[in-house]
């Protein structure tokens, strides 16, 4: 009798361990016949908090945000290694990645349409996160020898809580994340990313009896070049590419949804209808709504990353010195993200269905669905999908292998070696993960990712003064600008 495959056994050995530790970071109290995970609910709790506290700057900040852009605030001789532009483009590069495409259509298959207002209020409230947590990379980042800088939650929650007092606290918080990041980036922003490009490309040339049966690890060498060409350069070489790639796939996907729903225009009534009537209807009525909205949320949660602080590690390298103006750019990361990119997939699904219970029955959940969605539109669109689909796994990697490189960072500093090390590290590991599929490393990984929600938001609201002084910083120097927003 033939052994089961080598990933098979490593997949099975890895089972009970990672089941558990998953089973423990996702832990679910059960209300109205609906399993609520406590880590989605803290995030939720914590962006409602930031978004009273700070008395709305989700919205309050655009104006502000633009300008930034605009470059009203720069300074030539701020610290600093990037443009806003460029860190917005980087942070933005890796949280729209393969689950904007797929991870919508599991939430509506799961929670039906309705989770998509849910998924869009969950994106909103996230913004007065990111603000805060950039603004704080910001304030507490590192300078190294070199003249490159690292921020990030491993040093605001050290610093920032040594100032508040609390030094034990805040080392011991750090020091976890940085391992924490180091371990998670393996997985959702790489294995996970290269599995599914592989996967999209090998469906739009035939599938398992196609000609890329079998090359899985062909493709996932060709993605580690591509990743590894980029991220040795370090953040600016992944800033100036990312700051063309981003605008180039974002703009191609969204203008790819407008032609799916504009070509389905008479279904679109009935798909905005759904989501409304879905996100506060359902079985046993309490249950279903409570259900849509957990499922809309966390989708929203893994979209954006907003409490997780990864994003942060980007925004942190940007030239200023004025913390807030960051944070204020931050806005834009969970509202493009999820409110944009995210509801414009879910509209996709819903007008290429005509209804939504229709469509959901006939397909599978994922980035299948969502280039089913495409395909019933216009036959041949599933193809530039796919390459669509490799440019957000690829800038995701990108931009996760910066996260993991700072979390490095924080233990060796700028040690040469050590962080080679760590890139070549993470490009085999772009070589494992579309050659073979092991969930349970990928849903340990996952697990470790969002575990760091924990620490990160614990540290935030005991820091949430400081970012409000950083504001207040702003706001004057805002004030001695002709025209500056009040």
């Amino acid at each position: 009798m033939t052994p089961p495959p080598l990933d098979e056994r490593l997949d099975a050995a890895l089972a009970p361990a990672s089941r558990a530790f998953s089973d423990l970071v996702f832990f679910t109290v059960r209300v109205a016949e609906v399993d609520l995970p406590l880590v989605v609910l803290w995030l939720i709790a914590a962006s409602l908090f930031f978004t009273i506290y700070f008395r709305g700057i989700n919205l309050r900040g655009i104006g502000w945000a633009l300008r930034t852009l605009r470059g009203d605030f720069d300074d030539e001789d701020a610290p600093g290694e990037i443009s806003h532009f460029q860190a917005l483009a980087t942070a933005l590069s890796g949280t729209v990645g393969i689950g904007n495409i797929g991870g919508v259509a599991v939430a509506v298959s799961i929670g039906g349409a309705g989770a998509t207002l849910w998924m869009v209020l969950a994106g909103l409230l996230g913004m007065a996160t990111k603000f805060v947590e950039c603004t704080l990379s910001v304030r507490y980042r590192r300078h190294d020898a070199d003249g490159s800088v690292s921020g990030g939650p491993m040093f605001y929650l050290r610093q920032g809580l040594a100032e508040r007092g609390r030094p034990r606290l805040g080392r011991a918080l750090g020091a976890f994340y940085a391992a924490g990041i180091m371990v998670g980036c393996l997985g959702i922003g790489n294995m996970f990313q290269a599995n599914q490009a592989f996967v999209q490309l090998r469906t739009v040339t035939g599938g398992t009896e196609g000609p890329l049966a079998g090359w899985g690890w062909a493709v996932g060498v060709a993605l580690a070049v591509l990743v590894g060409l980029v991220i040795i350069g370090g953040i600016r070489s992944i800033a100036a590419v990312t700051a063309r790639l981003v605008p180039f796939m974002g703009a191609g996907y969204v203008v790819g949804t407008f032609v799916v729903i504009a070509m389905n225009a008479r279904a679109l009534p009935a798909a905005v209808d759904a989501i409304l009537v879905g996100a506060f209807t359902g079985s046993g009525v309490t249950g279903g709504i409570l259900g849509a909205a957990v499922v809309g949320m966390q989708r929203a949660v893994f979209s954006n990353e907003a409490g997780i602080g990864s994003a942060s590690i980007a925004h942190a390298a940007v030239r200023t010195h004025l913390p807030a103006t960051e944070g204020l750019v931050a806005l834009f990361g969970p509202f493009l993200d999820t409110v944009v990119i995210c509801t414009l997939t879910a509209l996709t699904l819903g007008v290429a269905a005509v209804t939504w219970p229709d469509f959901m029955s006939a397909t599978a959940p994922g980035v299948a669905m969502t280039s089913d969605a495409f395909g019933r539109t216009i036959s041949w669109s599933p193809i530039p999908l796919a390459f669509v689909a490799v440019l957000f796994a690829v800038s995701t990697m990108i931009s996760w292998s910066y996260y993991g490189r700072i979390g490095c960072a924080y233990f060796v500093g700028d040690h040469p070696r050590a962080l080679l090390g760590f890139n070549a590290v993470y490009c085999a590991f772009v070589v494992v993960g579309a050659s073979i599929e092991l969930e349970s490393v990928l849903a340990f990984s996952d697990a470790m990712v969002f575990v760091l929600c924990l620490p990160n938001t614990l540290g935030l609201v005991l820091l949430a003064p400081v970012a409000a002084q950083e504001l207040a910083k702003l706001r004057r120097r805002a004030r001695r600008i002709d025209g500056a927003p009040r």
